[in-house]
């Protein structure tokens, strides 16, 4: 069964999407796939339990789904192109099919573990991918395989780890540091109590009481942060920002952070 998360989450994407039919049909597919959904369980169950890591299941993924969708969605208002549009060789239908499905799928290595987990996640989504896309869009072989490489490339550059060059996979990097707020931390806080590695980045982000994510007075897209205490700074200055600066999508983005009450930092 579903928590209530995930289906609030499903919700917010498919409204999201109310204006394009194909994108419709993709996540309604994947929503409902079965074996999806006992991946990304399983995968947080690796992350939580095992390793003692943040959320990195169902609810995590549908939220970087919903973030990337809405700052592509920006771009898009704003009069940016995704790298299929500038290229001419899709269109932006086929850049956000690619961010959705990435942001579904970028954690599936969880299930094995934290090292070279979206090199893991690329194996183990690449079957999902492909018959997903030759559900929707049977008789099209060239957007099959723009969607395919797209999402891959997002999947595999989501840890900043390796060189990305499409605004699509850049967007994707983004919208997984911005998932970052207490409710990730919720579980993990809970059931672990033993000092472990990677500690750092429960609290930090348990302090992390909300993030908006807005047209920019500057930029297309804004994000704002406000958090209890400083020791959110660390999520931000070492996760989120260090994502932004690798995301070919950084030039599109200012950053404002602080603690509630006080006057926020901007970082871009």
């Amino acid at each position: 069964m579903k928590s209530v998360k995930e289906l609030s989450i499903e919700s917010k994407i498919t409204k999201r999407l109310a204006n394009s039919p194909l994108c419709l049909e993709l996540v309604n597919y994947l929503f409902n796939d079965e074996e999806l959904q006992e991946m990304q369980d399983y995968a947080n169950n690796v992350s939580i339990k095992r390793l003692g890591y943040n959320d990195h299941g169902p609810v995590h993924m549908r939220q970087v789904c919903a973030n990337a969708i809405k700052m592509l969605n920006l771009l898009q208002d704003s009069g940016i192109k995704t790298s299929l549009e500038k290229e001419e060789i899709g269109t932006f239908e086929d850049s956000m099919c690619a961010v959705i499905i990435a942001g579904l799928m970028h954690d599936l290595g969880m299930m094995i573990g934290r090292q070279g987990h979206e090199e893991m996640s690329v194996t183990l989504a690449k079957p999902i991918i492909e018959r997903t896309l030759l559900h929707i869009l049977p008789d099209n072989l060239h957007r099959r395989t723009i969607i395919k490489s797209l999402a891959i490339e997002a999947i595999i550059g989501h840890m900043s780890s390796r060189k990305i060059h499409s605004v699509e996979a850049g967007i994707i990097l983004i919208a997984d540091g911005c998932d970052m707020t207490k409710g990730r931390a919720r579980i993990p806080m809970a059931i672990n109590t033993t000092p472990r590695v990677g500690d750092i980045h429960k609290y930090s982000a348990n302090a992390i009481t909300r993030i908006g994510i807005h047209h920019g007075d500057r930029r297309p897209i804004r994000i704002d942060i406000e958090m209890t205490g400083e020791v959110g700074f660390f999520q931000i200055e070492e996760v989120l920002l260090t994502k932004i600066e690798s995301s070919p999508a950084k030039e599109y983005v200012e950053l404002y952070a602080g603690v509630t009450g006080e006057e926020a930092k901007c970082y871009l």
